[in-house]
């Protein structure tokens, strides 16, 4: 399958380099202390942010830091495969491991010693980039729970198809076969918290691919502060939200 035609448009009309359409939404759970809905292109994802509160299980309470825990789940429509998708699987097992320990890069865990944060990531459509979005959403509801952070951690995807770098995969290209590199960074200290790449590049390709994604990154970012900013004394309305372009 020709994944990048003559005239340099990808299978959804998109450039190499260009993202797909982005859109936000804080405060969808009610209950929650913090929460986000975060799209990317018919990737949808709901983060929720519970704490930080006291420690359930004594035995896991840390004394001199915050316990971060995550639970990443698929529902069951969010694909066209009808197979029921079993709780604790060992993808949504990784994954949520994945989340967690990027979370926890930008987590203040140190100023809220003997409590328990728990982050619930669920995506309910999906079309490649999950965990891209499954991050960013968890960001977006951390700070929507006023969590202390050492800065915003955003996700995004790049892969190589066709010898050419292509920036936000959708799912048809995420399947093809070629290498696709995760990357998430924390964009004001300049770190990389979250690498993952699951074939192989030569150095120069990979270098170019995985700067393509930190790129897309950064782009995520200044949308996400955007969207999380709180004006001084005032309260995020009910609702807000904000198409990404």
């Amino acid at each position: 399958m020709e994944y990048v035609n003559p005239e340099g448009l990808r299978l959804d009309g998109r450039r190499p380099m260009e993202m797909r359409q982005l859109r936000a939404e804080i405060g969808v759970v009610s209950r929650a202390d913090g929460s986000a809905s975060f799209e990317m292109g018919n990737t949808k994802v709901i983060a929720a942010v519970y704490g930080p509160r006291e420690v359930q299980n004594r035995s896991q309470q840390m004394n001199d830091q915050a316990l971060v825990r995550c639970e990443y789940s698929m529902a069951n429509f969010s694909t066209g495969d009808r197979r029921r998708k079993t709780k604790g699987d060992r993808r949504s097992t990784e994954i949520s491991l994945v989340i967690r320990q990027t979370m926890e890069a930008c987590i203040l865990t140190h100023l809220m010693p003997r409590s328990q944060i728990d982050i619930y990531v669920q995506v309910l459509q999906a079309d490649g980039g999950t965990r891209s979005a499954c991050i960013n959403a968890a960001t977006l509801a951390l700070a929507d729970a006023g969590i202390p952070m050492r800065d915003l951690v955003t996700s995004c995807s790049a892969g190589y198809l066709n010898s050419t770098p292509l920036l936000d995969l959708n799912y048809l290209e995420d399947s093809a076969g070629g290498a696709d590199v995760t990357v998430g960074i924390l964009p004001k200290l300049d770190k990389v918290t979250l690498l993952q790449m699951d074939a192989k590049l030569p150095m120069d390709i990979f270098e170019n691919v995985m700067q393509l994604a930190v790129e897309g990154c950064k782009a995520v970012e200044s949308h996400i502060r955007e969207i999380a900013a709180i004006p001084e004394g005032k309260k995020r309305s009910p609702g807000f939200t904000a198409a990404i372009v």
